[in-house]
């Protein structure tokens, strides 16, 4: 059984750049004394759907629906996002496969970071390597999309992420492309 916990629509504007100095970034980002939520590690199952992109995320910290949909280019882009949190339960899981299919499995090992609505992922993701993400949210449609524009160029600047640094894709696309 499923308990419902929470189910939100958000807006976010979000980078992922591949770094090869993710400890380095990781220490600068706590000289400004974020809240450290925990190291989780992820599995994520990618599901066929029409549009978007649907995955089931399961971890020691984070479990969730996760529907997405944005646009595929390098730099941050906005993202809006369906969110359904969850107990872990096998039968949710065992319902999509059998009525979806599986498109891929992205695992991965994630520090997760807030600063006020700001989110910081420093992800080792198996098969690719490693990557930040920063995700600036808006929950409830106060904050609005230039300000988390903005969020999200400042700390691209903090951490010095380039234009060559910066994701085009998703994890799950950028594992397909390799298989």
């Amino acid at each position: 059984m499923v308990l419902y916990l929470r189910g939100m629509s958000i807006l976010n504007i979000e980078f992922k750049a591949a770094t090869n100095k993710l400890a380095e970034l990781e220490t600068l980002l706590q000289q400004h004394n974020p809240e450290f939520i925990g190291e989780d590690h992820q599995i994520d199952t990618y599901f066929n759907v029409i549009s978007g992109r649907l995955k089931l995320r399961e971890g020691h910290i984070e479990n969730a629906l996760i529907h997405y949909e944005r646009e595929d280019f390098a730099g941050a882009k906005s993202s809006h996002v369906l969110l359904y949190q969850h107990h872990p339960d096998k039968t949710l899981k065992d319902i999509l496969i059998k009525t979806l299919g599986i498109k891929t499995v992205v695992e991965k090992h994630r520090r997760i970071y807030f600063i006020n609505n700001v989110k910081f992922h420093f992800d080792t993701v198996e098969g690719l390597g490693t990557f930040v993400e920063v995700e600036a949210i808006d929950k409830d449609g106060k904050i609005g999309k230039e300000k988390l524009q903005a969020q999200c160029d400042a700390y691209a600047a903090l951490f010095n992420i380039e234009a060559k640094d910066y994701c085009a894709a998703s994890y799950s696309d950028m594992i397909l492309k390799n298989v």
